[in-house]
């Protein structure tokens, strides 16, 4: 190979590196697009496409030439730089970086009800319901079953029959891989008796929880949106973020739709169906927590459970129109969760409003007892939410190349809700450079791969490949190809990427910017029984979501409008490493300014006042 080898680039030190804007005159440190050269593949080409990959000779050339045309031969394979590598994105805590205004700490000892109270209690006051489209909250629930109104048995029953509704033709809208309408029913019914008594455990008592079927959740197998990992790896419990909402009163009502393995951005399943886009059913989800995203959007739930690796929480979220919130690496457990990317991987919660991700991350939080964490954890701390301007002076940091490099749609709507929040709070936007996006993004895939096929490695062995997606068969392929030289190269690169940011966080609060750069795209017939290579729109839906998983830092998107067809645009904020106060605090306020703007979705239930 040579002849084709391709000319690796040598970076340089951080301490040389400007993150001034504008961009310094470095050639290697312009913003760079991403330069994917794949055309979409669905159908018989996909299965063409396969059979050359699988080839023994044919499949190692098309490999090579694959990973030297989308760069990532001359950014990581052959790339030299001086960094040391960094295999697992844990921040050390220094509270002289984090000064968060008005929080409240948490004993790390309370019991995750007794954290659930002390996020109620950070909330704003109850207000009268408003004259806008809004879905039902948490609290909206809770006090409904407190009055009498309704019973947790009542909404179980309705929402059982909205999922048979929305399953069958011509819906179809494939939102569970799995539920179990009797183990739903027994939850609810404990529920309503714990309300009749005057004894409900918490405010999330009887509420609807969905649970990606990437997540252990009893009685439920864990798929991972395959045909055969159940088959291999039996559920035998909860998670640890599942037993947790157990024990504050949630009902758990199934395992959500998801892309195969987490392997792609559509949320395209050949083996459950499309989870579909319940503001246009003809439009993608996104991956890979598809169908958590379009249950919260649909009001089949308040709250749902994804996996966030590679934005597949934030990425659903802001194409279906809800919130996705990504803590920070370690700040919630892992246990339980399939181990598929275990450096990049995080739960992540999808909701109907930014209180309602503060509740159940409240309850979700914190190592397991029996682990000594790494680093030191500082404390959890909640926002109060007293306010939308509760808190002042607050610096964006926006790098104006990577902002705009989305459709214009998208563009013009975030610009926008950015200048809303500098106008309405006083706070200001700061101009910085951030270089080398792109090489972050394939260094990314390059990790996210190796671990995912590292992890199955043992389990494929034991299957057959027609039990496999056509296009998960892609991704492990591509996956499978990553040496170990290239596999710390990435790592040499996290390290680096880690200190450019750290020097964007000394300048400001946080980094916004669009959660994707394009809205959800069509569902073409000819992906539904083999999914769809389309690597151009997945860098796309990606493009903003890699420093969270990539650099482990706490993440959050927010609706804030729609593209000219009507499909939801989601603005994100990243923060500093534990700062997931400051976070909902941003989220909080950008919600208060556009929540009167919320459409109702093409395909949405009413499960708490039927009309």
């Amino acid at each position: 190979m040579g002849l084709f080898r391709a000319e690796g680039v040598v970076y340089k030190p951080v301490q040389e590196t400007d993150t001034a804007s504008p961009p310094p005159p470095q050639p290697n440190q312009f913003y760079l697009t991403a330069n994917v050269k794949a055309p979409r593949m669905a159908g018989f080409l996909v299965k063409v496409f396969v059979w050359l990959l699988e080839s023994p000779i044919l499949g190692g050339l098309l490999l090579y030439i694959l990973k030297r045309n989308n760069l990532i031969h001359k950014f990581i394979s052959y790339a030299e730089l001086e960094d040391s590598p960094l295999y697992v994105p844990l921040h050390p805590y220094d509270s002289e970086d984090l000064k968060e205004q008005e929080i409240k700490h948490i004993d790390s000892d309370l019991s995750p009800p007794e954290k659930v109270q002390q996020a109620i209690d950070c909330l704003p006051l109850s207000s009268e319901k408003q004259p806008f489209f809004h879905r039902w909250t948490v609290l909206d629930y809770s006090k409904a079953y407190s009055s009498g109104d309704i019973t947790p048995r009542m909404v179980a029953e309705r929402f059982i029959a909205a999922v048979r509704e929305s399953s069958n033709p011509p819906m179809k809208m494939s939102f569970f891989i799995n539920y179990n309408e009797e183990d739903i029913l027994k939850q609810a019914t404990e529920s309503t008796l714990r309300y009749k008594k005057g004894e409900p455990i918490s405010v999330l008592d009887g509420v609807l929880i969905a649970v990606k079927d990437e997540i252990d959740c009893s009685p439920y197998p864990t798929t991972g949106g395959t045909k055969w990992l159940h088959k291999v790896r039996p559920c035998t419990g909860d998670a640890c973020c599942v037993m947790r909402l157990r024990l504050c009163g949630a009902i758990l009502v199934g395992k959500t739709n998801m892309h195969e393995l987490g392997a792609g951005t559509s949320g395209i399943n050949p083996h459950y169906g499309v989870a579909r886009n319940p503001y246009d059913p003809s439009k993608i989800t996104g991956g890979s927590s598809s169908g958590s995203a379009a249950v919260v959007a649909a009001g089949l739930c308040p709250v749902a459970l994804g996996v966030d690796g590679g934005g597949s929480v934030r990425m659903p979220a802001a194409l279906c129109g809800v919130v996705g919130f990504k803590p920070t690496f370690g700040r919630i457990p892992l246990s339980g969760v399939l181990p598929l990317n275990w450096t990049v991987g995080m739960v992540g919660i999808l909701a109907a409003t930014v209180e309602d991700a503060l509740v159940v991350y409240a309850a979700i939080n914190g190592p397991l007892p029996s682990q000594q964490p790494t680093v030191s954890l500082p404390k959890v701390s909640f926002p109060l939410l007293k306010s939308a301007t509760s808190i002042s002076a607050i610096k964006l940091a926006k790098y104006d190349a990577w902002f705009n490099d989305c459709s214009d749609d998208i563009r013009v709507c975030c610009s926008r809700a950015v200048d809303k929040l500098c106008e309405r709070y006083g706070w200001k936007v700061v101009e910085v450079t951030i270089p080398n996006i792109e090489v972050m993004r394939l260094a990314h895939y390059l990790t996210i791969g190796s671990e995912c096929s590292t992890s199955l490695s043992s389990y494929l062995q034991k299957i057959n490949c027609s039990d496999q997606g056509w296009d998960a068969r892609v991704a492990l392929s591509v996956y499978g190809s990553f040496s170990s030289q290239e596999y710390i190269k990435a790592q040499k690169i996290r390290n680096h990427q880690m200190q450019i940011h750290r020097n964007v966080f000394a300048k400001a609060d946080v980094i916004v910017v669009p959660t994707t750069g394009v809205t959800a795209y069509e569902i073409k017939d000819d992906a539904l029984k083999t999914g769809e290579l389309d690597y151009i729109y997945g860098a796309a839906l990606v493009r903003y979501q890699i420093a969270g998983n990539f650099l482990g830092l706490p993440a959050v998107t927010v609706p804030v409008g729609y593209d000219t067809a009507g499909l939801p645009i989601g603005l994100q904020f990243i923060g500093k490493p534990w700062s997931e106060p400051t976070l909902m605090h941003i989220a909080f306020a950008m919600q208060a300014l556009c929540i009167s703007e919320f459409r109702k979705p093409k395909v949405f239930h009413d499960l708490l006042y039927k009309e």
